[in-house]
């Protein structure tokens, strides 16, 4: 009995070794994982930060001699698809849930709150605002805009400009604070700003007609992702009105917009597996609540930039200019 006793604790022991590995720092570690990735929408900036968080998974993959499975889905903008993805990776017993923007990091940490399950979101502009921080195994990345530094570039290219726009979703957490700091800063200049809004294309295009017919000299935009899934249109409109488009994001001037001032979205997702990988193998403890991201990229459309007849040479000042053109992705 006492040797049968011993040949099941070895054994056991054994089967326990093989399901392991150790990885550098000597924790514990598996040999295969699953990520489920979760846009809230499809768009140019969303899906090029999750474009590079599968890449630098695939990396480190290789580079840790592991298993990463991922899946990644699109939340159509809707909370109810978000909640069925939600209850549909908790039945996978999925490791880490990478909600990317606000609304589909919402839902998800919502989702996990009585489970172990790891929330690692991306691209979140305000976290404090979208109550994303002081949450057990939840962390992330944020986008936080300079809201500031774009109108700055507003005012350099155009010192006498009289009234702006406000183009945004009401629908959009992090579009929030942005505007707040925006209709600040124009109070304090003595600017006139218009407010237009709309939750969808329809809407969004409403919106937009009515910034031209207020005769508005610039639209500016945060990190929306409602007006992003538009901006292809809007820009078309805003060209052939002479009206620059300032943004939040550089996926908006890839898709005709005129500037913006904001973070690089691939890297903004490579950060966020390297998040993941770490939550992955040591937890989410020793993180901090979010990892805010450095911005100072100037991206310009040089398409728009000569439509509009705008020579931006006086903004080198304010950083790096990448220059770009309209690509429909």
């Amino acid at each position: 009995m006492k040797k049968l006793l011993q040949f099941i604790i070895s054994t056991t022991l054994l089967f326990t070794l093989v399901g392991c590995n150790q990885n550098s720092n000597g924790s514990s570690t598996k040999d295969s994982y699953d990520v489920a990735i979760i846009k809230q929408l499809d768009h140019a900036s969303l899906n090029e930060i999750s474009d590079a968080i599968v890449k630098q998974l695939d990396v480190i993959a290789k580079r840790e001699n592991i298993t990463i499975n991922y899946i990644v889905d699109s939340g159509n903008n809707d909370p109810t698809t978000l909640e069925q993805y939600a209850s549909s990776y908790l039945s996978k017993k999925v490791d880490v849930i990478v909600p990317i923007a606000t609304l589909a990091a919402q839902i998800m940490v919502n989702a996990v709150e009585e489970t172990d399950t790891k929330v690692i979101y991306s691209a979140i502009s305000d976290p404090e605002g979208a109550e994303l921080v002081g949450i057990e195994n939840v962390s992330g990345v944020s986008d936080a805009l300079n809201t500031k530094q774009i109108l700055d570039m507003m005012l350099t290219i155009n010192p006498n400009i009289k009234q702006v726009g406000l183009l945004y979703s009401q629908s959009e957490k992090n579009s929030e604070k942005p505007i707040q700091e925006a209709i600040k800063y124009f109070d304090g200049k003595g600017i006139t700003y218009v407010e237009a809004t709309g939750n969808n294309d329809s809407e969004i295009q409403q919106a937009l007609a009515s910034l031209i017919a207020s005769n508005v000299e610039a639209i500016f935009t945060p990190t929306d992702n409602v007006v992003m899934d538009s901006e292809i249109t809007i820009a078309e409109k805003l060209i052939e009105s002479k009206i620059p488009h300032y943004t939040g994001a550089d996926s908006f001037v890839r898709n005709g917009a005129f500037i913006t001032c904001g973070v690089n979205y691939t890297d903004l997702g490579t950060k966020t597996a390297d998040l993941v990988y770490e939550a992955l193998i040591n937890g989410t403890g020793e993180m901090d609540e979010y990892y805010l991201m450095d911005g100072g990229f100037i991206t310009v459309n040089t398409e728009t930039a000569k439509a509009l007849e705008i020579d931006y040479a006086s903004l080198n000042s304010f950083g790096e200019i990448i220059e770009v053109e309209t690509t429909e992705e």
